[in-house]
């Protein structure tokens, strides 16, 4: 009988793409992988060719959203068969580590971030508190984990003493590039952002730099928490012309849009750690799409840009000043001809073993 991995996370699944390659590694080197999300009300369908199952959660804010969220897990991995609990991100640890510890089964934690150092906690000092108590509770006694930058293994090895793998948020390597064009916008050159749609995007910053920028669209796809904000704004400075929100698209075909772009954003605020030390799998999607990016210099981010040569990076983001860079970027484009060897290296082919040494290891 195979080995069964029950995966855990808070999302909904459809755009979470590191669980889903994670899972997807795991289904195609022998697990039985059952993976844990959640249903909202615009969650996508989804097809995977392994088990997966969506809670319908009472609350989806606050503390008890976290509360019935790691009841309702704690329940599941309570009952269920399996060998291995991998928990994603310090929000689902209290129901695997609990369930890892009563049944004697092995926990494998993946940290996507520094969970307490998000942006949402800075001004939430008891709800922050909470989550570092929990971690120094909890990390000291893990024995299987990763994380997604050298950054994060660091910080976390100095402070607890423990030894996270490293487990680039690359995407898969796309030999061949989408010959159709899913965004067309006659005579305008893209900008694109991907990715949720939170505090300490920047997604403001540029906004407020379109009605200096000629000839181009802001693309923005994705969805959450500041959208509405977004859009008024984006109203409020008579640009509706020139900006698009898509919404959501599904992890598996968002690379069909990717290579219509001209410039990929990845710019962030620095509130907190978690974002410092951030390295968005969207730096890697725009090297596979052969599109250059305009970037914070943050540490994990500048070290790829910086060494792979592939973008421009800022440290300051006046309208002005951004739209000065923006222009200068569509009038005099960045040479993306060494980006197919770099999409060689930066894939998720060659992590996807680190990735198994971690979850095979005794």
């Amino acid at each position: 009988m195979k080995k069964r991995i029950i995966i855990s996370v808070s999302s909904d699944l459809s755009t979470d793409q590191r669980v889903l390659k994670v899972a997807r590694s795991c289904f195609n080197n022998g697990y039985d992988v059952l993976l844990l999300g959640r249903k909202l009300k615009n969650s996508q369908p989804l097809v995977l060719p392994y088990k997966y199952k969506r809670l319908r959660l009472m609350f989806n804010r606050s503390a008890l959203f976290y509360a019935e969220l790691n009841l309702r897990l704690f329940l599941l991995l309570l009952f269920s068969r399996s060998d291995i609990f991998l928990s994603n991100d310090t929000d689902t640890l209290p129901a695997n580590f609990l369930a890892a510890k009563i049944r004697h089964k092995k926990l494998v934690f993946d940290a996507h971030e520094l969970f307490p150092e998000v942006p949402e906690l800075a001004n939430r000092l008891k709800v922050k508190r909470f989550w570092e108590k929990l971690e120094d509770s909890v990390f000291p006694k893990l024995t299987h984990s990763y994380t997604v930058c050298k950054s994060i293994a660091d910080y976390y090895k100095n402070k607890y003493g423990i030894n996270m793998k490293v487990v680039r948020n690359v995407p898969y390597f796309y030999s061949s590039k989408s010959p159709e064009i899913k965004l067309n916008y006659p005579d305008k050159k893209i900008i694109l952002y991907q990715g949720a749609l939170n505090t300490g995007r920047g997604l403001e910053w540029v906004i407020e730099a379109m009605p200096f920028i000629e000839n181009a669209m802001l693309v923005i796809i994705g969805d959450g928490d500041i959208r509405s904000e977004l859009e008024m704004l984006t109203t409020k400075l008579k640009i509706e012309h020139k900006v698009v929100f898509l919404g959501k698209i599904s992890g598996e075909t968002l690379h069909e849009y990717t290579p219509s772009a001209a410039i990929g954003l990845c710019l962030l605020e620095e509130k907190g750690l978690s974002y410092y030390y951030a390295l968005p799998n969207r730096i890697f999607d725009y090297i596979q799409a052969n599109v250059p990016v305009l970037a914070t210099r943050f540490p994990e981010i500048a070290n790829i840009v910086e060494k792979y040569k592939t973008g421009f990076l800022v440290d300051h983001y006046e309208p002005n000043y951004l739209a000065q860079v923006i222009n200068d970027m569509l009038d005099f484009p960045f040479s993306t001809t060494h980006f197919e060897t770099t999409a060689k290296e930066l894939c998720w082919e060659n992590e996807e073993s680190l990735l198994m040494e971690v979850i095979n290891g005794q």
